[in-house]
């Protein structure tokens, strides 16, 4: 952490692909930042336990190393699936058999009831109702329950390698099902999900300034100072992994220093829903949430490329001073804007002028 090259490297790693009716864009660049330790996840159809309606995207910002990242990139939602498989098993039901319940797929409303196996028996021909607001509870505790056991595994893991690795990481993730968008955040990357061109659910930043955080890191022994950092050290009070700051004897892992306590935003899916982005603190420190959402909207008017977005906003950021790792991903959902030929013409008009200016 802190540490910087000469000149940033601004070449850039891509990924894209498409399912389950929307599309996603993926880029990551090092900058100015003597490592790379950003990783992603991107799951378009989750091929476990009869999910394969869901989607899963997830952008890992790491510090004082990679190695968190990128194993939390790996495990993260096999952590919350293993969390509640017999929730998961009834999920995967009701999306495969929308029309034996209340759910109102069609309109996008949660579910009223859900054939729910029994708790004596595994199998969904025993059935036992329950609201909506059950099933999304018990969806975010699943969540919540993937994120302490992911951290109590990294820990584990670490330990048995005898590493003395010191690394943590920010996670930031959305969870698409048929019916519910849900954001997920522990740290200081972000999430927002537009709709009819207006931000309707983000993320909201875990820093040491913030009272609840301040309050649990001075119970805990610790304090805020210099630069409003974690004993004057880490920037984040939320993250997997810097397990030398969740060493508090007497407390659970939610009451350290720093806790792996992801936070969970969700609203039930649209077709005004347009696009979600998932991005590190690298991009959000230089531009704000509406600055983002309205250069995504309009470019998606002028291009279907997102991997081409995605690099035009690395770039961008980069201009605008980011002195950070970068990522990004871009999902694009069935109310996105569509690429019109007036709005491509505006564009290559726009770029002349630009390049006349600059000869």
């Amino acid at each position: 952490m802190g540490s910087f090259l000469d000149k940033p490297k601004t070449d850039k790693s891509n990924e894209s692909g498409e399912g389950n009716q929307l599309r996603y864009g993926v880029a990551a660049m090092q900058g100015w930042r003597i490592d790379m330790e950003d990783s992603h996840s991107s799951v378009v159809s989750v091929a476990r336990d009869g999910l394969d309606a869901c989607s899963f995207f997830a952008v890992f910002d790491g510090h004082a190393g990679a190695t968190v990242s990128k194993r939390s990139s790996q495990q993260l939602l096999n952590c919350i699936l293993d969390a509640d498989k017999h929730l998961f098993a009834n999920l995967a039901h009701l999306y495969k058999n929308p029309h034996t319940n209340t759910a109102n797929t069609a309109t996008n409303q949660p579910p009223s009831a859900l054939s729910s196996p029994s708790s004596s028996s595994d199998s969904v021909n025993n059935r036992a109702e329950f609201d909506g607001d059950k099933l999304d509870k018990q969806l975010r505790a699943a969540i919540r329950a993937g994120f302490l056991n992911l951290d109590e595994q990294l820990r584990r893991s670490l330990e048995a390698d005898c590493c003395d690795d010191k690394s943590g990481t920010t996670a930031v993730a959305s969870l698409i099902t048929p019916s519910h968008i849900y954001l997920i955040n522990c740290g200081d990357s972000r999430a927002i999900l537009v709709s009819d061109n207006q931000i309707v659910l983000g993320t909201s930043d875990h820093k040491p300034i913030n009272p609840v955080e301040r309050e649990r890191i001075q119970n805990a022994g610790g304090s805020v100072m210099i630069q409003r950092r974690v004993n004057g050290s880490l920037a984040v009070s939320r993250a997997l992994g810097d397990y030398e700051y969740k060493n508090v004897e007497g407390r659970g892992p939610c009451e350290q220093l720093v806790s792996p306590e992801p936070e969970i935003y969700a609203r039930p899916r649209t077709d005004q829903d347009e696009f979600i982005v998932l991005a590190c603190d690298g991009i959000w420190d230089v531009i704000s949430n509406e600055d983002l959402k309205d250069y995504v909207h309009s470019r998606l008017k002028v291009t279907n490329d997102l991997v081409k977005i995605s690099n035009e906003i690395l770039d961008m950021c980069l201009n605008k001073g980011s002195r950070d790792n970068m990522s990004i991903i871009i999902v694009a959902l069935a109310g996105a804007p569509i690429v019109t030929q007036e709005e491509v013409d505006r564009d290559n008009i726009c770029n002349e002028k630009i390049e006349s200016k600059v000869k």
